[in-house]
């Protein structure tokens, strides 16, 4: 029996328990990883998984259970207790499937990508080598952490009692690489990493080892600054994690929750007019794209935040309902429990700048290349994170800067935001282009 006459064989037997409506979520695939340190393979593992969930309803109680073992005795015991635990729970009329539910769709999002799977073991772990020897033999890096090579493929299928059966199957592959530098008794580390659906998306493994050569060695030298307010540009990938805290801020969760410094200010313009987030769940190759969400909802591509502008929430049913909203094929979930809100391929949409022509146009501030810890409430907006990066003078990167600390309030930062970069690319399922921001609080020396 495939997964898919097996996901409506139990939904059957769910309903013949006594649920009112249930849902089965059937995930397997296999993974593959190597790490190489000093051109030694370090570690080596290849596995396979494949595990089952149910989530049932009687009434507006609800249960979800999950398992490995896909014995029939099993199976069956399953979903009896499933539906016996849904049984002694509390009411929530908020609780259900979705309210509208369509077949899935036949639309080819090239998600799946045999290349990397096609690869003999020896070449994945050549080509975390290459990568990390060119990175050794760059003058000023002493050490590695390692090159990793990961790749594996999924294959998912989602089936309801409203009738949806669907799946679809997924690729991705990644290599990164960690160097060390040091100078005058100074060690540093950076890293950086290549990520997409199959060989085609990677960077050579040579320049993937060049970049992150490159980002250890522009550490070196590193010191504080005297505390200031001065503009502040996040790079890429440090803004990428920015944008994390404003998802958080538009989930329909948070919002019914009263934990998003956003609640009521829907139609308003909360942010600079410079600012738009996509978040789209059809981006062909995307790392975060499917057919389909956690409940079978189409995906599309929102736009929550449009030119500063807050235009809706991201929600899946529950929370949709929770708010009296719409969902917006945003559900997120694995085999075990319920969905939630999630993203796909998030992204700040780029801007018309360059990013010299953003740091040009700095008198005197702080380029950010890397954030510490987690220092971002949702609730009120404060912000407060360690960070490294480089001083800017008059339109110029000096020197780096490390054993800071930039802080102030999301709300603020996101209207002082007043240049967005050209820059996008996606290396992963979330991307940003280069950020600044007007005014933050950089506390030094």
């Amino acid at each position: 029996m495939d997964n898919r006459d097996l996901a409506a064989e139990l939904l059957k037997r769910a309903r013949a328990a006594g649920a009112d409506a249930a849902d089965v979520l059937v995930a397997e695939g296999t993974e593959f990883s190597a790490t190489v340190r000093m051109g030694d393979v370090e570690t080596l593992t290849e596995a396979g998984s494949k595990a089952l969930g149910v989530r049932v309803f009687v009434s507006r109680r609800t249960a979800s259970t999950h398992t490995s073992d896909f014995s029939w005795p099993t199976l069956r015991r399953l979903v009896e207790e499933t539906v016996g635990m849904a049984r002694a729970t509390g009411e929530d009329p908020a609780a259900g499937l979705p309210d509208e539910m369509v077949p899935p769709e036949d639309v080819d999002l090239q998600l799946f990508d045999p290349s990397a799977q096609a690869l003999a073991t020896e070449e994945r772990i050549e080509r975390a080598r290459r990568a990390e020897a060119v990175a050794l033999a760059t003058p000023g890096i002493v050490n590695s952490q390692g090159a990793s090579w990961s790749s594996g493929e999924n294959a998912v299928v989602l089936a309801n009692s409203m009738g949806f059966l669907g799946g679809y199957r997924t690729s991705s592959v990644s290599l990164s690489v960690a160097p060390q530098a040091e100078r005058d008794g100074q060690m540093e580390r950076d890293y950086w990493y290549t990520a997409g659906r199959g060989l085609g998306d990677l960077e050579p493994p040579e320049r993937v080892g060049a970049t992150a050569a490159e980002r250890t060695l522009r550490r070196l030298g590193a010191r504080q600054v005297p505390t200031a307010e001065v503009p502040v540009v996040f790079d890429p990938e440090t803004a990428a994690e920015l944008l994390g805290a404003v998802f958080s801020a538009l989930s329909g969760y948070a919002v019914f929750r009263s934990a998003t410094f956003l609640k009521d200010r829907l139609g308003e313009e909360v942010a600079s007019p410079l600012l738009t987030v996509v978040d789209d769940g059809r981006r062909v190759r995307g790392l975060g794209s499917r057919p389909f969400d956690g409940e079978g909802s189409p995906t599309r591509r929102n736009v929550p935040l449009d030119h500063g502008v807050l235009r809706h929430w991201l929600c899946d049913a529950y929370s949709a309902r929770k708010i009296g909203a719409r969902p917006t094929g945003s559900a997120r979930r694995g085999v075990g429990g319920g969905p939630s809100v999630g993203a796909s391929n998030l992204s700040f949409a780029p801007g018309e700048s360059s990013p010299d022509a953003i740091v040009g146009g700095v008198a005197r501030g702080l380029y950010v290349t890397d954030l510490i810890g987690f220092g971002v409430n949702v609730v009120t907006g404060d912000y407060s994170q360690g960070a490294v990066g480089h001083w800017i003078e008059k339109g110029r990167l000096t020197h780096p800067v490390h054993e800071v600390t930039i802080a102030g309030n999301l709300r603020q930062m996101l209207e002082d935001v007043d240049a967005v970069g050209n820059d996008l690319v996606f290396r992963g399922s979330a991307a940003s282009p280069t950020l600044r921001v007007r005014r933050m609080t950089v506390s030094g020396s």
